[in-house]
């Protein structure tokens, strides 16, 4: 789906459409919202290419859920539960409303309407499991957002070993990688760019 252009948002409420898993094919509608911008489905298909098309068992974090795009796919792939944090209410409350509609089991999946660095500082103490995946796409406006974000992630004890963290932005030149983490993959589609980043001893 094509990204909305930086700096304004859809005049509608648009669509976005699940590309593999259980729910292949299905389209949600999310309402239009001030930088809402869903990863498009061909940097979807290139990050489950990378992760394996199924996530059996796999604990997930949306952090900047917006349309719920990547969360809802990789519960779709079998991902045994995952977090969406949303801080906008009506889009978290369309988000619940998707995964109603989807018949989501509602032990599979939270959502919290709430910034992401108020989460970072309260919601882990909810969390049931360590996480094995964590998604980053925070406006690509606010950069700063996905810094501080992977800075707490780096020291976070309820993140898997071997957790894989996502990250995309418009320009990540300026990023710092926290010591623990390395590159593992990388792409580019239109102004976004994309890394998979694995922890490393």
């Amino acid at each position: 789906m094509p990204s909305t252009p930086k700096g304004r948002g859809p005049t509608r409420g648009e669509q976005v459409r699940i590309i593999g898993g259980e729910w292949r094919s299905r389209r949600l509608r999310f309402p239009s919202a001030h930088d809402l911008r869903p990863t498009p489905d061909r940097v979807r298909e290139t990050l489950f290419n990378w992760l394996g098309q199924g996530l059996p068992g796999w604990r997930v974090l949306d952090l900047f859920a917006g349309s719920g795009a990547l969360g809802m796919e990789a519960l779709s792939r079998g991902a045994a539960w995952v977090g969406f944090v949303e801080r906008s209410a009506r889009v978290a409350r369309a988000l619940e409303k998707n995964l109603a509609g989807l018949n989501a089991s509602p032990e599979r999946f939270s959502v919290w309407s709430m910034s992401a660095d108020h989460w970072l500082s309260a919601g882990p103490e909810t969390l049931g499991g360590p996480i094995d995946l964590v998604f980053l796409d925070p406006p690509f406006r606010h950069p700063e957002l996905l810094q501080s974000a992977l800075d707490v992630l780096a020291e976070a004890p309820w993140l898997a070993e071997d957790a894989r963290v996502f990250v995309e932005g418009a320009s990540l030149e300026s990023l710092a990688l926290p010591d623990g983490f390395v590159v593992s993959r990388q792409t580019r589609a239109g102004d976004s760019r994309s890394l998979l980043l694995e922890r490393c001893d």
